[in-house]
């Protein structure tokens, strides 16, 4: 069920509760963020002629009915369309025309009538804005319970049309000679104001439409970036899982087995996801711990923390850190599970770095708090015969062009140790201390030692992740991020050029240049 849909169904629950004499705060249902709605049976009554006093009946129900409190003045109306007509004449505050500005959703309206009950601004500072200032999370929370405007389904506003005066019995007199039609000054001065009207609403329906482009743009970038990543989903599938307790053992055991770091401090949990670091630090004796993550993902933290009667040290906050004022102005502790392929693709580096630069006191701590970036050889016959081989025979036809395809595309895997036949070579190291989010480009001379003849089919790059603690030593990735090469080379020692640079375009996307024994392959990582 999408969002609108549920607001329409608090609405038809309200209308329910109301027909039926019954009360219930839909705010009860709403709050928290989870969706509950109550399934009201169907109430069958049977009254003589002689009872039914439908005065009566109606007197209790326009009693049990709230009213619609204007939004800028006391005045109460018994229909929420008389109340947005009042606000619109007396207070020339246009919901529509603010709607079409901001190509407001049902959400965003109910942002906007709690903010305005909570700060009173005049209606001018709202028609004259240029930006949502009602869009934080705080104000999904009802000031007033059984508030009508909140009832009111933003989707159910009519579209206002011009109203055009055309003088008496409805027709103007006009002078038509010699081809030329004379208007009366009146007339001119109503033709003008419904141009002027008229042009308006175009330029609002314009304005509409090419938000609409802009999303759809959006969503086919992101439909094309589904698409383009399928190939390799299910074969990351098992890495996820794998990877996802590797990493997460690694933090439970750097937090609690080192409990004296966090006993009595504040945490920021940065990327907070399910809000399991969150918890770890609680339970390691954290005074506060906040928890941040832009994902709808938090409102499942939310129900997880309460779930665990985690709720009074620990706190979530939906958003983009960087847009987001957190209710802590320092932190002792960050904790934050970044990473990303290749340590760098798709991470949250840059907001690490503001999180640090903005959040943690003096002195304070990052968990992790050092990472590296190292480079092996694989040779695996069998793997590059699935993905490279496949093309020179299907069903009897050859498509030996796609192989180029395959092999210009970096792909996830986990590699078993027996497919490893060359040494380590260290690429990079960051010192999350210090690093900035220039770190990401760099460039990186390798030497590759064979330790056993074979045929090399890939390149592999993985990373180290380090807990600088007293009882931790580090998180070693124990699945290697695969850049499949269509090289077979023999010899003692290979060496070359690794180029990592952010992409030009999307900034958590990598482009990685690899230059070995005189050939260069480029890899967009997006």
């Amino acid at each position: 069920m999408n969002p609108m849909t549920n607001v329409k169904n608090i609405k038809k629950l309200s209308e329910q509760e109301l027909s039926h004499n019954l009360k219930t705060s839909w705010h009860d249902q709403y709050k928290d963020s989870a969706w509950i709605f109550v399934d009201i049976p169907e109430l069958h009554c049977e009254m003589d002629d002689e009872d039914d006093d439908s005065d009566d009946w109606n007197e209790v129900e326009e009693m049990d009915q709230p009213l619609a409190v204007c939004l800028f003045c006391p005045r109460g109306f018994g229909a929420i369309s008389d109340a947005i007509t009042h606000c619109k004449r007396d207070h020339l505050f246009d919901l529509h025309k603010l709607r079409t500005r901001f190509n407001m959703d049902c959400f965003s309206f109910i942002k906007l009538v709690n903010y305005i009950r909570i700060h009173h601004p005049e209606p001018s500072v709202l028609m004259d804005s240029m930006e949502l200032v009602w869009e934080g999370e705080e104000y999904m929370k009802p000031v007033h319970e059984d508030d009508p405007w909140l009832m009111f389904d933003i989707d159910d506003l009519e579209v206002p049309f011009p109203k055009i005066s055309i003088g008496n019995n409805g027709f103007h007199v006009v002078n038509a000679e010699n081809g030329c039609v004379t208007l009366s000054e009146q007339h001119f001065t109503e033709l003008q104001r419904t141009i002027q009207t008229l042009t308006a609403q175009v330029q609002e329906k314009d304005a509409v439409l090419e938000g609409m482009l802009q999303d759809m743009e959006v969503m086919r970038g992101a439909t094309r970036h589904l698409l383009g990543s399928s190939k390799c989903s299910e074969s990351a599938e098992p890495l996820l899982e794998r990877g996802d307790h590797v990493r997460t053992d690694s933090y439970r055991k750097a937090i609690l087995e080192n409990q004296a770091t966090m006993a009595g401090r504040s945490v920021l949990d940065l990327g907070c996801g399910t809000g399991i670091l969150s918890m770890f630090a609680a339970s390691a004796g954290a005074l506060r711990v906040v928890g941040i993550d832009q994902s709808d993902i938090i409102y499942h933290a939310m129900d997880i923390i309460r779930e665990n009667h985690l709720s009074a040290k620990v706190q979530l906050v939906k958003g983009r850190l960087e847009d987001t004022n957190l209710p802590i102005e320092k932190v002792d502790v960050i904790v934050s599970e970044w990473m990303g392929y290749f340590l760098l693709f798709e991470g949250m580096l840059d907001s690490l770095i503001y999180a640090r630069d903005h959040y943690l006191s003096p002195g304070g701590l990052l968990l992790p708090n050092r990472c590296s970036i190292s480079l092996l050889g694989v040779a695996d016959l069998v793997r590059y015969g699935e993905l490279v081989g496949f093309w020179s025979d299907v069903y009897g036809y050859r498509m030996s062009c796609l192989q180029r395809e395959v092999v210009r595309e970096p792909m996830v895997e986990v590699i078993s140790e027996e497919k490893v036949v060359t040494d380590t070579c260290l690429l990079t190291q960051l010192d999350l201390y210090t690093c900035t989010i220039d770190s990401v480009d760099f460039t990186a001379d390798f030497e590759l030692r064979v330790t056993r003849d074979d045929t090399l089919t890939a390149l592999a790059g993985f990373f180290d992740v380090f807990f600088d603690l007293p009882c931790h030593d580090k998180l070693h990735e124990d699945y290697l991020h695969g850049v499949f090469l269509n090289l077979f080379l023999d010899g003692e020692v290979l060496s070359g050029k690794l180029i990592c640079q952010r992409h030009r375009k999307e900034v958590r996307s990598l482009t990685v240049t690899i230059i070995l024994q005189g050939k260069k392959c480029k890899y967009i990582m997006s």
